[in-house]
C-alpha cells in the first residue's frame, strides 16, 4: 500500500550489515544474516560454523528514515471501494463540462447524480445498495461525482453534505434532491419509483439550472462562449453568459442580475 501522511517523522535504529556471499542466508532477529563460504572474508579464512556474530558485520551507525507526509492517503487499487461493482449505467464524472454534457445528452432518461467522497463512511456503506438499484434500473443513468476531485464544482452547486443525490428528468430538469443513508434508503427508492416511470418527452433535456451554470462559468469551470451555444437565449441568459459579471458568490438570482446588467 502506498501511503503519504501530512507531517514528516523520523525513525531511528536502522542497521545495515554487508556480507559478500553466494550461499543461502538465514535471519537472526531483525537482521538478515548470510552464511559465509569457507573462503576468505577481509583476506582471512573463517570457520562460519562457529563464528556468526557481529564481529563479521560491517555495521553502519543508525540513520534516520524520513517519511514525507501529505494531506491525503493514497489508497491501493484493491481498496478503492467506489470503483467496485459498478454497473454499465454508472459513469464517473471528471469535470463540470462532462456533467453538463451528460445531462444535456440524456434526453428523457432519468439521471441521478451521486455526490460522494472516498473518505465518507456513509457513502461507502451506501455504495453497494446504489449499485444494486442501478442494476435493477438499467434505463436510468447514474453519474458519480467525487467531491474531493471536483470540490470547486461541488461548492458552486451548493453541495454541503454527503452522500447527496440529485434527480434530473428531461425537460423538467432537476426534479428532486436529498441526502440519504442506509437507514433512509426508502427515500431513494421512492424517488426512483416516482421519476423513473415511462413518459412522453416534453422537449430537450434542461440539465443544470441557469444560476448554477453561471456560477460554474464565473469560476472558470465552464466556458461562457460554450454556454451561449448550448442554451437558448432566455431572460437575458445570453447577456449573462457573455458578460464579465462575477457570480461566484451566487447571491444574485437570474432576474436581479439581469436587471443590473441591463441598467
Amino acid at each position: 500500500m502506498a501511503c503519504s501522511l501530512k507531517t514528516g517523522l523520523s525513525l531511528f535504529g536502522s542497521c545495515e550489515g554487508i556480507l559478500d556471499t553466494t550461499n543461502k542466508g538465514s535471519s537472526i532477529g531483525a537482521l538478515q544474516v548470510t552464511a559465509l563460504t569457507p573462503k576468505e572474508f577481509l583476506g582471512k579464512s573463517l570457520d562460519v560454523s562457529n563464528q556468526i556474530g557481529m564481529n563479521h558485520w560491517n555495521v553502519k551507525p543508525p540513520r534516520p528514515i524520513s517519511i514525507n507526509a501529505q494531506a491525503s492517503i493514497c489508497i491501493s487499487k484493491a481498496q478503492r471501494w467506489w470503483e467496485k461493482t459498478l454497473k454499465p449505467n454508472m459513469v464517473e464524472i471528471h469535470s463540470a463540462k462532462e456533467l453538463k454534457d451528460s445531462l444535456l445528452n440524456a434526453g428523457d432518461r432519468l439521471v441521478i447524480i451521486d455526490f460522494y467522497s472516498p473518505g465518507c463512511g456513509g457513502c461507502r456503506a451506501l455504495h453497494p445498495k446504489i449499485c444494486q438499484l442501478a442494476d435493477s434500473n438499467p434505463d436510468a443513468i447514474f453519474l458519480k461525482v467525487n467531491y474531493e476531485e471536483l470540490k470547486a464544482m461541488c461548492h458552486a452547486l451548493r453541495i454541503h453534505v454527503l452522500p447527496f443525490f440529485r434527480f434530473y428528468r428531461g425537460a423538467e430538469g432537476k426534479v428532486c434532491s436529498f441526502s440519504c443513508t442506509n437507514a433512509t434508503i426508502k427515500k431513494f427508492k421512492d424517488a426512483l419509483g416516482r421519476y423513473g416511470t415511462d413518459r412522453c418527452s416534453l422537449g430537450p433535456a434542461k440539465g443544470l439550472d441557469e444560476s448554477e451554470l453561471l456560477a460554474l462559468a464565473s469560476i472558470g469551470q465552464l466556458s461562457r462562449n460554450e454556454l451561449s451555444m448550448d442554451y437558448p437565449v432566455k431572460n437575458g441568459f445570453e447577456e449573462f453568459v457573455l458578460s464579465g459579471l462575477d457570480l461566484s458568490d451566487n447571491n444574485l438570482g437570474l432576474k436581479e442580475s439581469t436587471e443590473l446588467l441591463m441598467a
